[in-house]
């Protein structure tokens, strides 16, 4: 029996200090968090963890203004700092009982021409290398690029498995990303990474002009005609084994906590259909 978890992230409220509270959920798992504004509202965040025995994970970086997308390639930082980053994060988050590190990975910004493969493969060596030597699991969220690239999850659709599966990382699955990047064809591209697969952020995508934003997931998006269907998705992901589910919608369409809420149950009927320990 899969044994799957469902989790809230911190872009739910933006990591507003003010918000922490909004965070615990009812019968929650764990809580998905990072870019906090300062230490300060970080470790407020790991006392209320702590009072009330939720246990946390943290998508890095850890703190605001920190590198989110340079462990390839230059984006905001050279990667060496970015790679020296995550690794005091995974230094002092081990010794704070974090459940996971979530890092962007890969990323490219868009088409490049140097060896692919390799450079992702240098990657991962590191990655590896710093999930050992902490103790602590690292997960890979691949992500689009600049003005929507889907570069970055067709290099790694097309990375060799046998390499992958040298280096012992998990896969963080943005439905989003993902639904952006290969439509109607995401089963397929999940299929091969199945065996992966460990964190799933979870929501649907509306659209304001040509800019578009995270919203909740919700059944009745399933045939309304103006967002993508999720159902199948999920039913696919709960043949997976022990998968985070991460509600990481953000607050900017002002949803109603019921209509959170509903689509909450709505997913957890859907992956837990036939549970016996509950």
């Amino acid at each position: 029996m899969n044994k799957h978890k469902f989790g809230v992230s911190g872009s739910t409220i933006l990591t507003n200090p003010e918000k922490f509270d909004e965070l615990f959920w009812d019968d929650i798992d764990l809580i998905e968090i990072g870019e906090f504004p300062n230490k300060t509202s970080f470790h407020a965040f790991l006392d209320l963890c702590r009072k009330k025995q939720i246990p946390f994970g943290v998508h890095s970086p850890l703190l605001r203004n920190g590198s989110k997308y340079d462990l390839l390639e230059k984006v905001s930082t050279e990667p060496i700092v970015a790679r020296k980053q995550l690794e005091k994060e995974a230094a002092l988050l081990s010794r704070l009982g974090a459940e996971y590190i979530l890092v962007h990975f890969p990323y490219f910004k868009g088409e490049t021409k140097e060896d692919v493969n390799g450079k992702i493969e240098n990657g991962l060596q590191e990655l590896s290398r710093i999930q050992t030597e902490y103790s602590i699991p690292i997960i890979c969220e691949p992500k689009l690029g600049i003005e929507r690239s889907a570069k970055g999850i067709q290099y790694l659709d097309s990375f060799p498995m046998e390499k992958w599966e040298k280096y012992n990382l998990k896969l963080c699955i943005d439905i989003g990303d993902y639904l952006l990047a290969t439509g109607d064809e995401i089963v397929t591209y999940l299929e091969k990474w199945k065996e992966h697969i460990k964190v799933v952020h979870l929501h649907n995508v509306a659209y304001e002009g040509n800019r578009y934003m995270w919203i909740p997931v919700h059944p009745s998006h399933e045939d309304d005609g103006n967002h993508f269907k999720i159902a199948h998705i999920l039913r696919f992901l709960s043949q997976c084994k022990e998968i985070h589910f991460i509600f990481e919608h953000t607050p900017h369409s002002n949803p109603s906590k019921e209509f959170v809420r509903q689509g909450y149950m709505w997913t957890r009927n859907i992956v837990r259909p036939s549970r016996t320990d509950e």
